[in-house]
């Protein structure tokens, strides 16, 4: 779908098919070239020649089409549109090659939500264009191949734990929901609900959240006061839907009532704010925060699995399936004493993901790298537990780089 933007709403993500007026006194200068606007600088570069409307093809965009010019693809074909929209998500990457693009992308994330959440505790107004931009990256990179996105959330930093909460929960929350079916556009309203859910820490005491031990019970109150913080902060926003306002007001409420800030029960709860209850518990639990160390997926789904009274189990259990057992990222010992590196998980056999072997775990040295399936029927290796990689002494951020980026 070939839509007529000015210079002014281009974005990143966005495919350039042609340049469709620039200023006359430069005229003699012509873009030639068409192609996916990767970072601003493309886009400074447009403008300083003298660039004034373009058409982009949101066919080959990774980011979906603005909703201004929604109605005005409807009026057109309303079912062959809604099919272009969704282009982008047939675009298929395998896990190498997103990851690169992911791994920069996640770091730009990391740098700006830093900047943002210090914005808002010293009193400025929420950057929602800013949150728009890292939902839009998140959602494309997700619709091309889900894992690139999963595996940076097990990068431990306990310094950075506020901002890289946000971004993990919005890559668990987009890659759920697009698993349960969700068509794009609320996808990406789970992945903006997950990722401003706690935006009100940063209104309160920051020393609360850096202390390296446990918060006392007047500490605990203050705490809970970040959920009216936040709905604080995003209520009078464009562009904040009903959806993202459940998950943020409800994320901390619990099926038996024992949650809070309101503590109502489960008729009380919609199938959003539980996903998000999961989807904060699991990230919270197995990342590193200054007064505790992050448990293995394992040990934190099947914590949410015992939990039936505070958690919604059906929707546990699906969560465990678009996970695995044993999330992508994650390391494991097989039974040939060797540690392999999860790639892909497996939806119908949770317990048999790809892996790729890259440790002798007996006489610890490190091996030539293989990909293995153990879904594969003459595979006879098997997984006997997932292993942290300080155990091993294994920089995971490092294996990562060096497995994954081309």
């Amino acid at each position: 779908m070939l839509i007529t933007l000015p210079i002014s709403e281009l974005r990143p993500g966005m495919y350039v098919d042609s340049v469709t007026k620039q200023q006359e006194e430069i005229n003699n200068i012509k873009i030639k070239t068409s192609g996916l606007v990767k970072d601003t600088s493309i886009i400074k570069r447009l403008i300083a020649e003298g660039v004034l409307e373009l058409s982009i093809d949101f066919d080959k965009s990774d980011i979906a089409i603005p909703a201004k010019y929604q109605s005005e693809v409807d009026t057109k074909d309303t079912q062959s549109s809604i099919r272009r929209r969704q282009a982008p998500s047939k675009v298929i990457m395998t896990v190498q090659h997103e990851f690169a693009k992911a791994s920069h992308a996640y770091d730009q994330y990391d740098r700006k939500l830093q900047v943002l959440y210090s914005d808002l505790s010293s009193g400025l107004s929420i950057n929602k264009t800013l949150l728009d931009e890292i939902v839009n990256d998140i959602v494309a990179s997700v619709f091309r191949n889900e894992n690139a996105m999963t595996i940076l959330t097990r990068i431990k930093d306990k310094h950075s734990y506020n901002w890289r909460h946000m971004i993990n929960c919005a890559i668990f929350a987009a890659v759920f929901a697009k698993y349960l079916g969700y068509e794009r556009a609320v996808v990406e309203e789970f992945a903006m609900g997950a990722l401003i859910h706690d935006l009100g820490q940063a209104k309160l005491p920051q020393g609360i959240f850096s202390k390296p031990g446990k918060v006392t019970s007047s500490e605990l109150i203050a705490i809970k006061k970040h959920v009216s913080q936040g709905l604080g902060l995003v209520k009078n926003e464009k562009g904040v839907t009903s959806l993202m306002v459940d998950m943020i007001v409800n994320h901390h409420e619990r099926l038996d009532g024992t949650g809070y800030p309101r503590g109502v029960t489960a008729n009380e709860l919609s199938k959003p704010a539980r996903i998000m209850a999961i989807v904060d518990v699991y990230d919270a639990m197995t990342a590193d925060r200054p007064h505790q160390d992050g448990d293995e997926p394992i040990n934190v789904l099947r914590y949410l699995l015992a939990n039936k009274k505070m958690f919604d189990s059906e929707l546990v259990q699906h969560f465990i399936k678009c996970l695995g057992v044993h999330p992508v990222g994650t390391i494991v010992k097989l039974t040939n004493e060797r540690l392999a590196l999860v790639l892909e998980g497996n939806k119908l056999n949770p317990i048999k993901p790809k892996v790729k072997l890259f440790y002798n775990a007996k006489h610890n040295h490190y091996v030539t790298a293989k990909d293995i399936d153990l879904s594969d029927e003459f595979e006879e290796l098997k997984i006997l537990a997932s292993v942290k990689p300080a155990d091993y002494q294994i920089n995971l951020s490092r294996l990562l780089k060096e497995h994954l980026l081309m």
